[in-house]
């Protein structure tokens, strides 16, 4: 005979019950962030958007290396040295608040800090990693070029050499923090193939205009990055790592947090229009009621476990093997795609008011149609899954 359970009460965001495949410490990382999300940020982030800044940005990532938040699964210089899924929990419940504050979170962390953490000498390690985990330092990234997008190895940025030191000249563009950052991580053509160069800012030469007129990421920095004749002493380059495989590495770091990230957006989404249809009543019924209004709230409900799912083994792979590029734009890919439709269902839940900064659909939408193409384009992860299963490289 099997014993009797007695029944549990559903849970409408979570049927499936995946909070139980956390351990108790994870959970506490994620009611963390959650907690400081809710509290700190979510009272702001719509008029954030509105404006397109962030009040006090210098001040919330300090608040956010506090929390441990900014490099969080790197080892040593200040770092919280946690696991994958920490980091992805923590990626899921910032991103539910918006875009943009994961995107902070994740080139300060996966693009630049993982940078300096993997390739860095050991001065530039002691230098810069402890200030960028506190968040008394910000972060830039330097590879995608106004030409140079899906195609890195056409990049035009380019490093000489003078006597011993470096002359990096170029351009960059759609760079996250730049105009706020006291460090570049920059990437460039030399003679020896690929090289990143540790640019602090205030370097003569270098500027960061910001970019304006975004209707995407609008609670985020973007900037244009200007190098023109930017000297560097010998020691400003990484020492460990030539090639493309340098910055290809930090991506598929900052990519993963993505699959995390994506799905906080479309929870977000999601519990709006569960809500909005509770509540909002026509033809005398709330439209929670009515046949159409369900299936959109199920086809929600099953791509966003889905998604979850996919993120969560792949953090658990990741800490326990690794994960290997293609991997990895399973998650990039699927969850970007999932959370995007989540998020449009969502607005027709909520009719002409999804449309509306009083509820938090129409922002994550926009956003993620910028989380769709950054870091790997629908058509790049597609064709890296492709050269996976066929062995053929479709865009080379």
């Amino acid at each position: 005979m099997h014993a009797q359970h007695a029944p549990r009460q559903a849970d409408p965001l979570d049927l499936l019950e995946l909070d139980t495949l956390l351990t108790h410490d994870e959970r506490a990382v994620r009611d963390t962030v959650r907690t400081f999300c809710d509290r700190r940020l979510e009272p702001h982030i719509a008029e954030w958007f509105e404006q397109g800044a962030i009040d006090d940005i210098r001040g919330l990532t300090k608040e956010l290396g506090e929390l441990g938040l900014l490099g969080m699964h790197l080892d040593g210089y200040g770092c919280a040295g946690m696991s994958a899924v920490d980091y992805g929990l923590a990626c899921l419940e910032l991103e539910a608040t918006d875009s943009g504050l994961r995107s902070l979170v994740s080139v300060q962390g996966s693009l630049v800090m993982f940078a300096i953490h993997a390739f860095g000498s050991e001065d530039q390690k002691d230098e810069w990693l402890p200030k960028l985990a506190a968040g008394t330092a910000i972060g830039c990234f330097g590879l995608t070029e106004p030409d140079s997008g899906s195609d890195p190895g056409s990049m035009r940025t380019a490093a000489r050499r003078e006597g011993d030191d470096w002359v990096l000249d170029g351009r960059k563009m759609w760079i996250t923090n730049g105009s706020v950052a006291d460090v570049a991580v920059v990437w460039a053509r030399t003679d020896d193939g690929v090289r990143g160069f540790v640019v602090p800012t205030d370097t003569p030469g270098f500027s960061a205009p910001a970019i304006k007129h975004k209707m995407s990421l609008r609670a985020s920095v973007t900037s244009e990055l200007v190098l023109d004749s930017v000297r560097l002493p010998s020691t400003a380059v990484l020492p460990e790592v030539r090639g493309l495989r340098g910055p290809l590495s930090c991506l598929n770091e900052a990519r993963y947090g993505i699959a995390w990230g994506a799905m906080g957006a479309a929870r977000s989404a999601f519990r709006a229009a569960l809500a909005y249809a509770g509540d909002r009543v026509q033809f005398g019924r709330p439209i929670s009621s009515f046949q159409l209004t369900q299936a959109k709230l199920t086809d929600m409900s099953l791509e966003l476990a889905k998604g979850t799912l996919l993120a969560l083994h792949l953090g658990r792979a990741k800490d326990d093997r690794g994960l290997r590029p293609e991997q990895v734009s399973y998650g990039k890919l699927n969850n970007t795609r999932a959370a995007l439709e989540i998020c449009r269902t969502a607005r027709t839940v909520l009719g002409a008011n999804g449309i509306s900064l009083e509820y938090p659909v129409m922002r994550h939408a926009n956003n993620l149609e910028s989380i769709l193409t950054y870091e790997g384009t629908v058509e790049m992860h597609t064709l890296m899954i492709g050269q996976a299963l066929t062995g053929q490289a479709a865009f080379r």
